[in-house]
């Protein structure tokens, strides 16, 4: 099993970024440019081919033109200025549901569907409007323009609690636990398939190359960013299993990555190929049922149920939990059903 790497933090420039590419050795001969393209963020052709006549792209230490071919364990060092952004968040009347707010943290309650900042898309109707609205000064981290208060985030359509850091002091606080791990978090999953046992899932974690949305565990460093789930098994329903998932690292859709990686991806989480039937048998009448189910919860069956941190002022452990929202009842309370029944069959 791979080791972790020694953890090194991370400054996020606002003004570029700086990438190292060490390219597979399976690689066939491909223009720079276009390898580019798939491989980093938001970057269009002309950005590219920008930054390569300015020299912001090294190939082995050399600058190369548009036209070069990319080979099999070329290095490429890119560096490419972030497009411009308006870090400017503008407050909305949004409710939220507060769980428990003191003086330094807030703890929200999540509904699935609602995005947490701002970005590509999103610009408006996040958590983070809804934050700015509700309190007015909330702190920022470096390299974190126009996330106020958030030291960590969730998935637009994963329910759960959110942790929001209200003073300076506590958002340093707060980032240092989440660095080194300390800080309890447990979601519940409703996964396909049938888990054998209790198990970890480790990997770098980083985009897929053919398709940027999503993200691939890899066993190469150079890849990804390193990553691990613990998960338990809850309740076994026949073709599906509820499990809880405990992150040690917080990777952004590890959970998801992680559960289809190992051939158990959630149950209707459509970017990762859970929205389709993967386990079960070829009858209409339960190709009608899971169909019903995904209609019922046409999101990710994935929820952050449980937070645990060490108070910044108190100087104690603190833990929260949010209940299962309607949603993901229902359709546990389904399968449940279907598999009462098909076990007296």
């Amino acid at each position: 099993m791979a080791h972790e790497p020694e953890l090194i933090e991370q400054e996020e420039q606002d003004l570029y970024e700086h990438l190292r590419i060490v390219v597979d050795k399976g690689q066939s001969l491909l223009r720079i440019d276009k390898f580019l393209m798939h491989r980093v963020e938001n970057a269009s052709r002309n950005r590219i081919q920008n930054a390569i006549e300015l020299g912001n792209v090294l190939v082995n230490d050399k600058t190369i033109k548009s036209s070069y071919k990319v080979k099999p364990l070329d290095v490429i060092s890119v560096v490419l200025p972030h497009p411009p952004r308006d870090t400017e968040v503008y407050p909305e009347n949004i409710p939220i549901k507060i769980i428990y707010e003191d003086d330094d943290v807030l703890v929200v309650d999540k509904e699935a569907g609602m995005v947490v900042h701002p970005g590509y898309n999103n610009y408006t109707g996040t958590l983070v409007n809804a934050l700015v609205y509700h309190f007015q000064q909330l702190p920022t981290l470096p390299g974190n323009d126009g996330r106020p208060g958030l030291v960590h985030r969730i998935d637009k359509d994963t329910s759960g609690l959110l942790l929001i850091s209200k003073n300076e002091r506590a958002m340093t606080w707060l980032a240092k636990q989440f660095f080194e791990h300390t800080i309890t978090r447990k979601y519940l999953a409703l996964v396909w398939g049938d888990l054998p046992e209790d198990g970890t899932v480790t990997g770098y974690i980083g985009r897929s190359v053919a398709d940027r949305r999503v993200m691939s565990i890899y066993e190469d460093p150079e890849k990804g960013k390193w990553s691990v789930t613990h998960y338990k098994v809850l309740e076994r329903m026949g073709y599906v299993t509820l499990i809880e998932c405990q992150l040690e690292t917080g990777r952004t859709h590890q959970i998801r990555a992680h559960m289809r990686h190992i051939g158990h991806p959630l149950f209707s989480d459509a970017t990762y190929g859970g929205d389709k039937i993967l386990k079960g048998t070829m009858f209409s009448k339960y190709k009608q049922f899971v169909e019903n189910c995904f209609e019922l919860m046409p999101r990710q069956a994935l929820h952050a149920q449980t937070l645990g941190f060490l108070h910044p002022t108190l100087k104690k452990r603190v833990h929260f939990e949010s209940p299962l929202p309607a949603d993901f009842e229902a359709v546990l309370a389904k399968w449940r059903k279907y598999s009462d029944t098909d076990t007296k069959q």
